[in-house]
């Protein structure tokens, strides 16, 4: 076979990968001339194609409807590389690269047994010093860390940690720690539809925070992506130079979790 004919076969492969991404991206299944256009492809040609993708199950054609959709053998093929992700893995990986671009200390953290827990943690060469450890378990309230996890976990499965902490805080004469369950949720539902949560002093002195949240395929937040700076040098606006990059990071590693919006 001559260098040219390897070419095209390997062509033919991603030119027929076109078809299986746009079902993939689409919200429902599609018709064959609709199909066709998203592929920047000919009907004839796409029409050839999915013969053979429906020959390997790869896409299913509904016999009313003409409609065609992603197949049994996509279905497998995609939970298969779902079961193998692993969100801190991927996460890790990008985490250097990310902390170049932002020029802040970064962490990440999941839930575990007690809470919003630190399981990797990248320090910036310029970074102050924070008292944080791996395996440090982060309150709720006055981080945001823990403010991003509790935002996006069930209600009843924080409902006691959040009683905790204000009965804690109000001890403490804090007064920027909410007084009421009300007041904790109308703080949640704020990270919510900021789609991402911020501190500024008030986990530790002179220290900003930022956490964006990483979702996986089933909508649940699988970690936190968290940013830590000194207040004089850490841009805090929304969107700015801090939260602008980690946004589209968390983002990302969302979609590559088989997230969709």
């Amino acid at each position: 076979m001559t260098a040219a004919r390897e070419r095209a076969g390997i062509q033919s492969v991603e030119v027929g990968f076109g078809l299986l991404q746009v079902l993939g991206e689409a919200e429902g299944p599609l018709m064959l001339r609709d199909l066709a256009r998203a592929a920047n492809m000919s009907a004839a040609k796409a029409h050839r194609y999915l013969v053979s993708f429906q020959r390997l199950q790869l896409v299913v054609q509904d016999a009313a409807t003409t409609r065609y959709d992603l197949g049994p053998a996509a279905l497998k093929l995609g939970l298969a590389s779902l079961e193998r992700l692993d969100a801190v893995k991927l996460a890790r990986e990008r985490v250097a690269r990310l902390m170049e671009e932002v020029g802040h200390t970064l962490a990440l953290a999941v839930w575990g047994n007690h809470g919003p827990t630190i399981v990797h943690w990248e320090e910036s060469p310029s970074a102050v010093t924070v008292n944080l450890r791996l395996g440090d378990v982060m309150p709720l309230l006055t981080s945001a860390t823990g403010l991003c996890f509790a935002a996006y976990a069930p209600k009843e499965a924080i409902a006691a940690m959040l009683k905790e902490e204000m009965a804690r805080a109000q001890k403490q004469g804090r007064t920027d720690v909410p007084g009421t369950m009300a007041e904790a949720r109308a703080l949640l539902d704020k990270v919510r539809q900021r789609g991402a949560s911020r501190v500024v002093d008030t986990l530790l002195p002179g220290i900003v925070g930022f956490c964006v949240p990483v979702f996986d395929a089933d909508g649940h937040m699988a970690l936190g992506i968290v940013a830590l700076g000194p207040s004089g040098t850490f841009d805090p606006e929304w969107g700015g130079a801090v939260e602008g990059p980690l946004r589209r990071a968390a983002a990302q590693l969302s979609s590559d979790l088989g997230h969709r919006t």
